[in-house]
Formats: structure tokens, sequence, C-alpha cells
């Protein structure tokens, strides 16, 4: 169903990929994924100790009976003293993952020792011009998010429905969109523009199998696309997220000085923070990351009743299309 060049590398059966979701990934929402024919990512940075990551790649791989899944290695936008990155990519190698997916700088140092692995790489890029930078190092495959994204879409802010047609004409390899997908309708007009499937991240963040509380995805599920906003642009590092108090804070500081370091704002931002929320339900704090596929988190299931859902869409949407005659 929907065969593509992404369900072909992933040996899925829709062109769908989960992308990571820093705290939120882990073995259970994977696996479920994997169990519902697309495919996911544990978010290495997610288990910082290296014992429970690999718990919890060995966990997943028994959950998933069989079914494909991948690890997330997020990377800063510089090497710093101390990063473990090229640890973390041993484990996964010691441990037969066959798929990765990395993002923020560069993977070129570690794609020689993935390569040889067998590991095939999806490299995810906020921009078209990063994706052709990463076809031109030899990963297997490139997710382009545009500024509809959770999380970080960095500096360009380019939609998702241009990246679509625009990267067509630039890659020869496999290509995701990402940013606001949330509907079946929108995963076969990518696919009709070029690309081979889409990342999905705010979507799936109302999930059962995801484990933040229940009081936080039904703010998400209450939550309109408008109810994001844009902060920290000013450091470089762009980020959507849900509309809350400490977004407020971030924008009025970032207003009153706009050479404010990443270290001031660190107070308000920090990761830490963040889960919190998804631990106690209370949104109000916290840069909690969330796109404008909010228009489609309508109510808390299964993710698999999800993804059906997604593949019924898809199909509705092909059959409008089909019968259109093409002007002689």
């Amino acid at each position: 169903m929907h065969t593509t060049a992404i369900t072909d590398l992933f040996g899925i059966r829709l062109p769908i990929v989960a992308g990571g979701l820093m705290w939120l990934s882990d073995a259970r929402y994977v696996a479920a994924a994997s169990r519902a024919g697309i495919i996911g990512f544990i978010t290495a940075a997610s288990f910082p100790d290296p014992a429970r990551l690999r718990d919890e790649i060995r966990r997943c791989r028994d959950l998933c009976e069989g079914g494909p899944f991948g690890v997330n290695v997020s990377m800063l936008p510089k090497l710093v003293p101390g990063e473990r990155t090229q640890a973390v990519f041993e484990l996964i190698a010691e441990e037969g993952v066959r798929f990765v997916e990395t993002s923020g700088r560069s993977p070129e140092a570690y794609l020689p020792m993935l390569k040889a692995a067998g590991i095939k790489v999806l490299h995810k890029v906020p921009a078209v011009r990063h994706a052709v930078k990463a076809q031109s190092l030899g990963v297997d495959a490139v997710a382009i998010v545009g500024a509809e994204c959770g999380g970080h879409p960095g500096m360009d802010m380019v939609g998702s429905i241009v990246n679509a047609a625009w990267a067509r004409g630039q890659l020869h390899i496999p290509y995701l969109i990402g940013g606001g997908i949330g509907c079946g309708s929108q995963v076969t007009a990518a696919l009709a523009m070029g690309a081979a499937g889409v990342v999905v991240g705010t979507r799936f963040t109302v999930a059962e199998e995801i484990w933040a509380h229940d009081d936080y995805k039904r703010r998400l599920v209450q939550a309109q696309p408008t109810d994001t906003t844009l902060l920290m642009h000013t450091v470089r590092n762009t980020v959507r997220a849900l509309r809350n108090g400490t977004t407020d804070e971030v924008q009025a500081i970032e207003a009153a000085k706009p050479d404010v370091t990443i270290q001031e704002l660190l107070p308000l931002v920090a990761g830490r923070i963040g889960r919190q929320a998804y631990e106690t339900g209370d949104t109000s704090r916290g840069v909690l990351s969330a796109g404008h596929a909010l228009a489609f988190t309508d109510r808390i299931e299964p993710l698999a009743v999800i993804v059906d859902r997604l593949a019924t869409e898809m199909q509705a949407a092909a059959r409008r299309i089909a019968p259109v005659p093409l002007a002689a």
C-alpha cells in the first residue's frame, strides 16, 4: 500500500515516519509505530545513561516483534568537549539497530562508521539547502521540516508545501516533508509533489502510547494552530512551541534585549522544565514543542487508530483527484 522509496528503505506499510520526540519517543511509542506499519525513532538524548539507552533499544526490539525501528541522535550545532555522540553511535551499531535519524549538525564525521555497520541514515534538516548538502555527504534520505513544525524550524522559515515542490528539482535521494502534517490528504499531496513520504510529530503526541500526562494531551486536543508561537530567534535557535507563560516571558526578554544569550535564557527554556510539564500535565510553563498540526489533534486514541485514519484520508484524497481530466 502506497509503495515509495521510503517504504522500501524502512520496510514499512505507509510512507509515514514518526519523528523523534524529545523525552517522549520511548520503546512503547516507537514499537506502536512499527506495529502500525510506519517507523519511529527512540530519542537517544532522552536516555543519557548508556545502559538505559541500551535497555530501551532491547525493549523496543522485543515489542516490535520483528518490525522496523530506529534511534534518533540529535547533535549540538557544534562539537563540544565531553559530547558522547560517537559513543552513542557505537552503542547503536553494537545493538544491531538498522536505522538512525540524525539532526542538528552534519552527520558527515559519523557516516563511514554507520555505513560500515549497515545502518541507513535519515538526516533531518530545516531547509532544502541543508538537504542538498546532506545528499552530497551520502545520507540515505533526508527529512525537510518546514516553518509549521513544532520544535526547531530553523532560520529560513519556508513552508512545507513550498519545500515539497522545491526539493523535487534538487534532490535525487528520497526526501520526506514535515511541518504541519497531520491529515492524510497532506501525505497524498506531498507524494504528488515528489516527496517519498512525510514526518509526523505533533499529530502523534496525543497517542495513548505517549507516556505524557493526559492533561498535557487534553491541552493539545483543545489547542488550535494559532496557539503556537515562535521564540529564541535572537539566539539563532528558533523554536515553535505551545503558547504559555514561558513563551510570553522569553519573547518579552528578546524584545527588550536583542543581544540576549542562550545562557541567559536557559533558566526558562531548559529541557528539564518541559519534561516536568509532560510528567504533571501543567502546560503553563516550559518550552513545549508543538506545530500547526494541532489542527488535527482532535482526540486521545491509540497510535494505530491515528495511523489508520491517516491511511483512510490518503485514499480519499487520491480518489478525489483521480477522476479529474487533464486539459488537452
